[in-house]
């Protein structure tokens, strides 16, 4: 896959709309070996479905999917899950980071990931929070995107193939705070 990515914030009906095609960017980054909370033995019905379960919390407007096109085809996604307990409205957290493995290498995790921490500082979210397997690739991508490394979690998930494998934990400063933090910095 080659040429440019759009990056497009999902209303429900669109994510019900490329259920499939995000389905088939799910089990080929599984298959990759990314660790998404899934096994390699995903098929596409059962990647759809869950799909299709995320539709009414986009609707609700607790969860955010964003969705990368080229050419047509999906090449990869991002969500920010928000908070709804009146002490976490501030935070939110990034979830299903995803970029299909021919569409790798071409700064497309950077622009999803951008896309979700703007819309959240939009939305008035201050703090952002995540997980990824420790000594990932996508581990080295949140170190450079700016976000702090708060912790690692031995034996948290396993991977596609059922390994057990550490978590880091991330989080980010995003709006108004982080500007302020920003600008006291200098």
């Amino acid at each position: 896959m080659t040429g440019p990515s759009t990056v497009t914030r999902l209303t429900a009906g669109q994510l019900l709309a490329c259920a499939d095609d995000l389905a088939d960017l799910l089990v080929e980054t599984v298959r990759s070996g990314a660790s998404l909370g899934f096994l390699a033995d995903l098929e596409g019905p059962a990647a759809a479905a869950w799909w299709r379960g995320l539709a009414p919390a986009v609707a609700e407007g607790r969860l955010a999917v964003w969705a990368a096109r080229d050419a047509g085809r999906v090449t990869g996604t991002v969500g920010v899950a928000f908070v709804d307990k009146p002490n976490g409205r501030h935070r939110a957290e990034i979830t299903k980071l995803m970029v299909h493995p021919g569409a790798r290498g071409q700064g497309l995790a950077r622009a999803l990931l951008s896309a979700a921490e703007e819309a959240a500082a939009e939305a008035g979210v201050t703090l952002l929070v995540l997980d990824t397997e420790t000594h990932s690739p996508a581990e080295t991508l949140y170190g450079k995107a700016g976000w702090t490394r708060a912790g690692t979690i031995p034996d948290y998930a396993t991977d596609p193939a059922g390994g057990l494998h550490a978590t880091t934990l991330f989080y980010k400063r995003v709006g108004k705070r982080a500007a302020a933090e920003h600008a006291g910095a200098q």
